[in-house]
């Protein structure tokens, strides 16, 4: 298998990779941190970028890898008189700058990218970041470094390291090389192990707001149909997300199971098992993973709804209305809670022992529908 086929494990299908995104949209609060950090002098060698997958973690670390490369040091002398250079104002790199240049085609030498890697034997990525991963660092810190000395590794993602890998990763942390800086990416920190996270300084990045949101989706190349703002709530800020809802019909998807629930409690079973039978057709895997993820959003909403008394943003027509029907006070949010819960187990469960697909979204929406009731009751 060539180079070219193998598939990115850091990489939103349908869309750019995040080192091929050239701004950093609604997260200036993180990137200003880290300008702060570095005209200084007070520069870590760990960052540990945080938050939701898919609100520009990665796009951020690869902005800082072009940032590093191109910019001195701010204790370094310059001009005829030794003047330092001017402190940088922004993370911004000119998109023609070799180094920018470089770090697209990944092949710069002071930039090494640590994420999963394609098992041959099996033809499929792997499913962690194994330790022989970590130690090809080695060779990388071994080379002599371009570009003032600078080097930096980008984990994307930390999460995805299994124990050899990261106690491995925690030995550089904390032994790191001269002008090396390791930036992590983490969806969720708190399974990382806490030395790591001790060693290294946290940059948390936060949802997209709906303004934010249609920018970095018009960047990757997206074009949004129907309401924004339901587009943003649905996918909880996250461009990532985001991409996946308008590349599956999301946002159709979740209004007919709004509309499904709307009913209750007159279950129209013929549209239930339509909507099954379509979520779990041959060769539509990823839309049968985003009717579960979308079932399990709906049931949250609900507990939300209860537990507050006030529904969210409206992600589909009619939602309102029917989130405050089925979850009128903090008992029905309790119960709503807990049937999330147990109906996300058994969703696991089914998925494992390769239960029809149809059958295992029919089984859920009923058992929603049987809890709807006895709520009500």
């Amino acid at each position: 298998m060539s180079d070219i086929e193998i598939p990115e494990p850091d990489r939103v299908e349908g869309a750019p990779h995040p080192r091929e995104t050239r701004a950093v949209i609604g997260q200036d609060g993180a990137g200003q941190a880290f300008l702060e950090a570095f005209n200084g002098g007070r520069m870590h060698h760990g960052w540990l970028l945080t938050g939701p997958r898919g609100v520009g973690k990665a796009t951020l670390a690869w902005a800082l890898a072009r940032f590093l490369l191109t910019q001195p040091s701010p204790d370094d002398a310059g001009g005829l008189f030794g003047d330092s250079p001017p402190a940088p104002t922004t993370l911004d790199t000119p998109a023609d700058h070799p180094v920018a240049r470089r770090i697209a085609a990944l092949s710069d030498p002071g930039v090494f990218l640590l994420r999963r890697a394609w098992d041959e034997d099996k033809k499929r990525l792997k499913t962690v970041i194994t330790v022989d991963e970590v130690r090809k660092l080695r060779s990388f810190f071994g080379l002599s470094a371009a570009g003032g000395g600078r080097r930096v590794v980008i984990v994307d993602s930390a999460d995805e390291m299994n124990p050899n890998a990261a106690n491995a990763l925690l030995k550089m942390l904390e032994e790191p090389p001269e002008a090396a800086t390791l930036v992590l990416i983490s969806h969720q920190p708190a399974r990382l192990l806490p030395t790591i996270r001790s060693r290294c300084r946290e940059l948390r990045l936060s949802p997209l707001a709906p303004a934010d949101m249609a920018a970095a989706l018009e960047q990757a190349g997206q074009t949004v149909t129907g309401d924004p703002a339901a587009l943003a709530e649905l996918a909880g800020g996250s461009v990532g997300e985001a991409i996946r809802l308008l590349q599956l019909d999301g946002m159709v998807l979740y209004g007919d199971l709004v509309a499904l629930f709307a009913g209750h409690p007159r279950l129209d079973r013929p549209r239930a098992i339509k909507l099954a039978e379509t979520a779990a057709a041959r060769g539509a895997e990823a839309r049968f993973d985003l009717t579960l993820r979308l079932i399990e959003m709906l049931m949250a909403r609900l507990a939300r709804t209860g537990a507050t008394g006030t529904p969210p943003p409206e992600a589909a027509t009619g939602e309102a209305e029917m989130l405050l029907r089925l979850a009128p006070s903090p008992g029905a949010a309790r119960g709503w809670a807990e049937a999330a819960q147990l109906l996300s187990a058994r969703a696991r469960q089914g998925r494992a022992v390769s239960l029809d697909p149809a059958a295992l979204i029919l089984d859920t929406v009923l058992r929603m529908d049987e809890t709807a009731g006895r709520l009500a009751a």
